[in-house]
């Protein structure tokens, strides 16, 4: 385990009180918020941030980097489709846009369970089309981390004639819950295999969750998707998933880059503030992005 990573999983599993996925949907988001901006710290510097609404009321939050190199990422936050923020996401977005060169617009799209399937991916995928219209002739991209890289498998294969390429950090690829990977890190590395279990009852209320929309790994319509930035850690009860997601990629003939990022949990690729593994990740991350936007 990395030693900032395993510093932060101590103190998670430090924590008294009931299990994560017991706790009551606001105060989930409350901790989130709080331990998000613990562990990511300021954000840096950019060319320009502007709060904005997409799409007829969609929020987002749209930076510009210090150095434009071209190109548009359209960005949707992790958090189980129930919690996470434009504003916990602030410090990584930040970097993500100085990193790639490109403008990136942070996504605010409606929780679940207020805003339940498919009520998130159609957000996501009216603010893409959004900015795009807003960014005439810049080549437009979509990345997520874990939710958010569910919701930008879905909008890759909505609007995949209009996109260049799409980043995933640790994507929510299958509702099966069922792979080694959930049966090696159910609990003890951050995101727990109830807790997963628990997103995704949030997020469907009883709507089908294996079917392409919510479960991409299980779509049979993936030719002709952008190329594709995969990224996996190794102690996440997703790897699995988001690692035969990578390989059904590539059986459909779409280009893909995949790193297992060794030694690190579910989260890590916020936690700027924490780790140094956090930075090499988002480093990564931009830089395919900008090669395919650039």
């Amino acid at each position: 385990m990395d030693a900032g990573i395993q510093k932060v999983l101590d103190a998670m599993n430090a924590v008294e009180g009931p299990p994560a996925h017991e706790v009551p949907i606001e105060q989930a988001r409350a901790g989130h918020e709080q331990e998000t901006a613990e562990l990511s710290g300021p954000g840096e510097d950019v060319g320009a941030v502007a709060d904005v609404e997409l799409a007829g009321g969609i929020p987002a939050r749209v930076y510009a980097p210090l150095e434009h190199a071209g190109g548009v990422v359209a960005y949707f936050h992790g958090g189980g489709w129930a919690v996470g923020s434009i504003e916990s996401f602030d410090t990584v977005c930040r970097a993500l846009a100085n990193a790639s060169g490109a403008v990136v617009a942070s996504v605010g799209y409606g929780l679940a369970p207020e805003h339940r399937f498919p009520a998130a991916l159609e957000d996501c995928a009216a603010a893409t089309r959004a900015l795009a219209e807003r960014h005439p002739g810049e080549p437009v991209a979509v990345a997520g981390d874990s939710a958010g890289g569910n919701l930008a498998l879905g909008v890759a294969r909505r609007l995949r004639d209009s996109l260049r390429a799409m980043a995933l950090v640790y994507p929510v690829c299958d509702a099966g819950l069922n792979t080694p990977s959930y049966r090696d890190f159910k609990d003890r590395y951050g995101l727990t295999a109830e807790g997963m279990q628990r997103y995704w009852n949030l997020y469907l209320g009883g709507a089908d969750g294996l079917q392409p929309d919510t479960s991409p790994l299980r779509a049979d319509d993936l030719a002709g998707l952008p190329p594709a930035y995969v990224l996996t850690a190794e102690f996440d009860v997703l790897r699995d998933e988001g690692e035969a997601m990578v390989e059904k990629l590539r059986e459909a003939g779409v280009e893909v880059t995949h790193r297992r990022f060794e030694g690190t949990i579910h989260g890590f690729w916020r936690w700027l503030a924490a780790t140094d593994v956090t930075r090499e990740a988002v480093d990564e991350v931009a830089g395919a992005l900008r090669r395919h936007l650039g």
